[in-house]
């Protein structure tokens, strides 16, 4: 550890750009952007011990008033689950470690457009020379004995849609003739990096698994999130959510027309009503969108960062194997750019009729109102666009899913509140939302932990939820890859309701300051949120 600066945070924050281009180059960080960086054993090792000194000096340091401290709380979480993930390594278990961020490294430049084409195509070329690389560090790092099953077959999807990204669908994002035939041209050494991988993965033998186990899942909860309990106590909040959700949904069920308590069914009857096909499905996502937009300004829930724009387009290709819902990408927090991406679930090619319809009905007309609150208005993209503009970097570059999911479900109760769920059928699907990411945390927790099966976790996703068989497979292979993630939305919702009660008991601000606040300090654990709206 070089820095000598007498703001650690600071220090760390620069050393962490330097030592992940990819991330910094997708933060909008100059200087970036020629560079995969080094996916070697020795290169993860050696910033991982870096890591741990970072840790040291950051642990014992203390922040010069109540924002510096907040700063170096937050980054003081960061690494600490960062060293729980130690005995964890995701880089000798999980191909997407290396292919996910090279797809990023490549698809987020030409989506953001920080830079001109020509050098947007002169960085792309750069990166692709070190693509060949990055992929056989992945074959050399890979522990049959630690990888599982699951998530090589995961890793596979990803790979094989890799020659068509690059060659096709990357160059097919630039305009000039000359550019686009040179970064095409430029790909293939990379494209044919890929078709190995794709191989060596299909014959790849992995005998790990993907349960992280009790301990490891109950200090990340502690350590990384700065939860008071862990696993066993998350589960048991997130049967008790599902209970109270469930009692209040068959009441909402019974004022549909023919209702009755049977709020499953009538679900998969709303589920009837879809978009005809993908396209018409991403068209009604972006008029809802601007429906919300309107909504949320004319209520003053929220002051809007100055030009903020959100737009609604198909899920990148090398998303679609291994992602069945929306999604959002953020502008990137540290360049100008106030513009995010509302990506719409669309499939891989491969599926087939009948696959495309069953997750059109997963995006009914009646759900559609709740999942453009969640990723755009309010939701991410107002939250994300609107911490783009604090001062603070640590802010910006660092979250934690617990308090930006948890933001996003919770201002899906606030429009309830504000009555943009104007039908009964929109309540109920809003209803379902939430007794979904309740169904996550007990599934959650009960995969990692031990106590269910796949496929018992399946079963209970489309039996205690509304999703389609296709969609909770994909679903809970999401789950088993990426521990913790899945409770973050209806945990930090509801802590985000309890800090919301006392600001406004404490006579702290109206609705919109509380929100303004607390969105506006980042994406902090919610211990430290809860400091930031009460304290600051």
């Amino acid at each position: 550890m070089t820095d000598l600066s007498p703001d650690p945070v600071a220090g760390f924050v620069d050393w962490y750009l330097s030592a992940n281009p990819i991330f910094a180059s997708l933060s909008g960080a100059p200087g970036y952007d020629r560079t995969l960086g080094d996916f070697t054993e020795a290169g993860i090792l050696a910033r991982e011990s870096e890591s741990r000194r970072w840790l040291e000096r950051l642990e014992t340091a203390r922040g010069e008033g109540f924002e510096s401290e907040v700063d170096r709380e937050l980054v003081v979480s960061t690494l600490r689950g960062a060293l729980v993930y130690e005995s964890w390594p995701a880089w000798r278990r999980d191909p997407s470690v290396y292919v996910g961020p090279v797809f990023s490294s490549f698809f987020g430049p030409f989506l953001n457009r920080l830079s001109d084409e020509p050098d947007l195509v002169d960085a792309a070329v750069a990166r692709l020379a070190e693509v060949p690389g990055v992929l056989a560090a992945c074959k050399a790092n890979l522990d049959p004995e630690l990888a599982a099953p699951l998530l090589v077959e995961r890793g596979l999807g990803q790979a094989r849609t890799g020659r068509r990204f690059l060659t096709g669908t990357v160059p097919g994002l630039v305009a000039d003739e000359r550019l686009r035939a040179r970064l095409a041209e430029a790909a293939e050494p990379a494209a044919a990096a890929f078709d190995e991988l794709a191989e060596f993965l299909a014959g790849f033998e992995a005998a790990g698994t993907w349960r992280m186990g009790e301990e490891l899942y109950s200090r990340l909860l502690r350590e990384r999130e700065v939860l008071g309990y862990g696993a066993g106590e998350l589960r048991e909040r997130g049967q008790a959510a599902y209970d109270e959700l469930d009692a209040e949904m068959r009441e909402v069920a019974r004022r549909l027309p023919g209702g009755s308590d049977d709020w499953h069914a009538a679900i998969a009857a709303l589920q009837d009503d879809h978009a005809p096909t993908l396209e018409d499905m991403r068209a009604e996502y972006e008029a809802e969108t601007e429906r919300a937009r309107a909504f949320v300004r004319e209520r003053g829930l929220v002051t809007f960062a100055e030009g903020e724009e959100c737009r609604v387009v198909p899920s990148p290709e090398f998303q679609r194997p291994i992602l069945s819902v929306a999604s959002y990408l953020s502008p990137p927090p540290l360049s100008t750019s106030r513009v995010g991406h509302f990506f719409v679930p669309f499939t891989p090619d491969s599926f087939t009729e009948d696959q495309v319809r069953q997750r059109l009905r997963t995006n009914a007309r009646a759900q559609m109102p709740s999942i453009a609150v969640h990723e755009a208005y309010p939701g991410h993209h107002w939250h994300l666009s609107w911490v783009a503009d604090s001062p603070r970097r640590a802010r910006k570059l660092f979250r934690t899913p617990y308090f930006t999911e948890g933001w996003a479900l919770y201002v899906e109760k606030v429009m309830r509140e504000e009555g943009y769920f104007a039908t009964p059928a929109q309540e109920l699907a809003h209803l379902e939302f939430r007794i979904f990411r309740a169904a996550r945390i007990i599934v959650d927790t009960s995969l990692h932990c031990g106590d269910m099966s796949i496929e018992e976790a399946e079963h209970f996703m489309t039996t205690k939820s509304s999703l389609t068989p296709e969609t909770a497979k994909g679903e809970v292979s999401r789950y088993c890859a990426w521990p913790t993630q899945a409770p973050s939305y209806l945990t930090g919702a509801l802590e985000i309701d309890r800090i919301r009660a006392d600001y406004m008991a404490a006579g702290r601000g109206d609705l919109r300051a509380f929100h303004d606040t607390l969105a506006g300090s980042g994406g902090l654990p919610l211990g430290l949120a809860r400091r930031v709206a009460l304290e600051g």
